[in-house]
């Protein structure tokens, strides 16, 4: 197969495959090191390893974009790439990519002015990476060209997977902390 024609298209679904891969890495990395219980185990030594793939992230997803400037098939234009709901190809699943790109970079980079912002409300903004980590995974799956092959699937499975279910136990655990009530509030009476 002459890769000519298709350079930039190949392009973007290598960049495109391989932002999947290190956001989900980076995410579950990032939820093991934000758990209550790292605080004191050796996970937090993970910190370089989720800031690289984080940076990684980012710049394969800058190269998933703008290779398809050059793309002779699809002609998304700057405005297709970078504004939501404005290039020709899947536009709602393109956008989810969109936003997703977006808020990951905003998050991602967040931690360089973090001083700034301040640590609590830094942790709070932070949180939302799950949510643009999904846009991107609902992105993939929507308008991803190669997500019916087998092998596709199977790098999905053991990229988003683990992540997936990191970030459904912290929601859960959440939940379940903002369920709890403090025993001097328990509707249940104690008895002596």
């Amino acid at each position: 197969m002459n890769a000519g024609p298709h350079l930039f298209w190949i392009t973007s679904r290598a960049a495109g495959t391989a932002a999947l891969a290190t956001a989900s890495f980076s995410v579950a990395i990032g939820i093991l090191i934000g758990a209550r219980r790292a605080r004191s185990t050796r996970l937090s030594e993970l910190r370089p390893a989720h800031e690289a793939l984080s940076l990684a992230t980012l710049g394969l997803i800058a190269v998933h974009g703008l290779s398809l400037l050059g793309d002779a098939y699809l002609h998304p234009g700057l405005a297709g790439i970078a504004v939501p709901l404005a290039g020709p190809y899947r536009p709602a699943w393109t956008a989810a990519g969109i936003v997703g790109g977006y808020g990951l970079a905003a998050l991602g980079l967040s931690y360089y002015a973090r001083n700034a912002i301040g640590s609590t409300l830094w942790r709070k903004a932070h949180r939302f990476t799950s949510l643009f980590w999904l846009l991107g995974v609902v992105h993939t799956l929507g308008s991803g060209s190669d997500r019916s092959q087998p092998w596709f699937v199977l790098l999905c499975g053991v990229a988003v997977l683990p992540a997936a279910a990191l970030v459904l136990s912290r929601v859960a655990r959440g939940l379940g902390s903002a369920l709890d009530l403090p025993r001097s509030q328990s509707p249940v009476r104690q008895t002596p």
